[in-house]
C-alpha cells in the first residue's frame, strides 16, 4: 500500500473540512434564526450565536403553527410531520415491495412478452409526475380519493428505477443457487422470502434512503390533490408560510419549521449509512 504524503493528506483533509464548513453554514444559519425574535432576524448583522427563543419558536412551530398556515385555525407543524411521515413511508413501503415482486418475476419466471414488459417499464422513466399529473389527477379524483392518504400515495407506488436496480442485482444471482432451492423442495414464494429477501438487504436499504427523501420532499403531487389543511405537507405548509401577500413572514417559525423537516431525513441517511454507501459502492454481489 503506497502512503500519501503528508502535504497531500493536509490538501485532502482541508478541502474537506472547508467543503462541510459551507455546506453546513446555511444550516447554522437557519438554526441561529429560528431560535431568535422576528426583529433579531432583522438586525444588521443578524446575531451569530443562538438566542434565547428556542422553546418558545419550536412549541409555536409544533403545535401553533404561524401566519399563512389558516389564521386562527392554524395547524402546526406536528400535523404536516405526521402527513409527511406517513407520504414518505408508503411512498418507499409501496415503491420497494411492488419493484421486488415485479423483478422477481421478470428474472425468475419464463413467460411470453417479459423482455416486453421490462422494457415498458422503463418507458415509464420518461414519464415524470410532472407530464402525467392532469390524467392522474383525473383518475384519483374520479375515485374520490382526494383529500386521502391513498390518494397521496398510490399515483407515487411505483418505481421503474428501483425495479431496474433490482432487477439487475437479481440477475447476478446463480442459477445453480435457484436450482438448489428447486431440489430442496422450496416454492417461488418461499425462494423469494427466505432466500432472494435476506440477500438482497444491502440494494432494499440504499433504496429506502433514496425514497424516502424523495417521498418526504414531495411537494408538486400533495399540492394539487389535497385541498385541506388537515393533509397539508410540510413542504406545503412552508410554501404556504412564505405565501403571505402584504404581511411580513413569520421567519422566525419559518426556520424552525425548516430544521424539523431536515431531522427525519438526516436520521434516515445516518442509521442507514453504511448499507447505503455499500449499495453503491459494492461491485461483487
Amino acid at each position: 500500500m503506497i502512503a500519501d504524503p503528508v502535504r497531500t493528506r493536509v490538501f485532502r483533509h482541508t478541502f474537506l473540512i472547508v467543503g462541510c464548513m459551507l455546506v453546513l453554514f446555511p444550516i447554522y444559519v437557519s438554526f441561529v434564526a429560528s431560535t431568535l425574535r422576528l426583529e433579531q432576524i432583522f438586525q444588521r448583522p443578524m446575531p451569530f450565536l443562538p438566542g434565547g427563543e428556542f422553546l418558545t419558536n419550536y412549541y409555536q412551530a409544533l403545535f401553533v403553527g404561524g401566519r399563512g398556515l389558516g389564521g386562527a385555525r392554524a395547524i402546526g407543524a406536528l400535523v404536516m410531520v405526521r402527513n409527511s411521515l406517513i407520504l414518505a413511508v408508503g411512498i418507499t413501503v409501496s415503491k420497494i415491495i411492488i419493484s421486488l415482486l415485479s423483478s422477481f418475476a421478470i428474472v425468475f419466471f419464463r413467460f411470453p412478452g417479459r423482455f416486453i414488459a421490462f422494457w415498458l417499464v422503463l418507458v415509464t422513466l420518461m414519464l415524470p409526475v410532472e407530464v402525467r399529473i392532469v390524467p392522474t389527477y383525473q383518475l384519483v379524483s374520479s375515485m374520490g380519493l382526494l383529500n386521502s392518504y391513498a390518494g397521496l400515495i398510490l399515483p407515487l407506488a411505483v418505481s421503474a428505477t428501483a425495479t431496474f436496480l433490482f432487477r439487475q442485482y437479481f440477475m447476478t444471482i446463480p442459477d445453480e443457487m435457484v436450482e438448489a432451492a428447486k431440489v430442496d423442495g422450496a416454492s417461488p414464494m418461499r425462494f423469494f422470502w427466505h432466500i432472494l429477501i435476506p440477500m438482497s438487504r444491502t440494494p432494499i436499504a440504499t433504496l429506502v434512503v433514496i425514497q424516502f427523501v424523495y417521498g418526504w420532499n414531495q411537494y408538486l403531487w400533495p399540492l394539487i390533490a389535497t385541498t385541506e389543511r388537515r393533509f397539508w405537507t410540510l413542504m406545503i405548509g412552508l410554501s404556504r408560510m412564505l405565501a403571505t401577500a402584504d404581511h411580513q413572514a413569520d421567519w422566525h417559525i419559518v426556520m424552525a419549521i425548516t430544521i424539523i423537516a431536515m431531522v427525519p431525513t438526516i436520521v434516515i441517511v445516518l442509521s442507514m449509512q453504511q448499507q447505503f454507501v455499500k449499495g453503491l459502492t459494492e461491485s461483487e454481489k
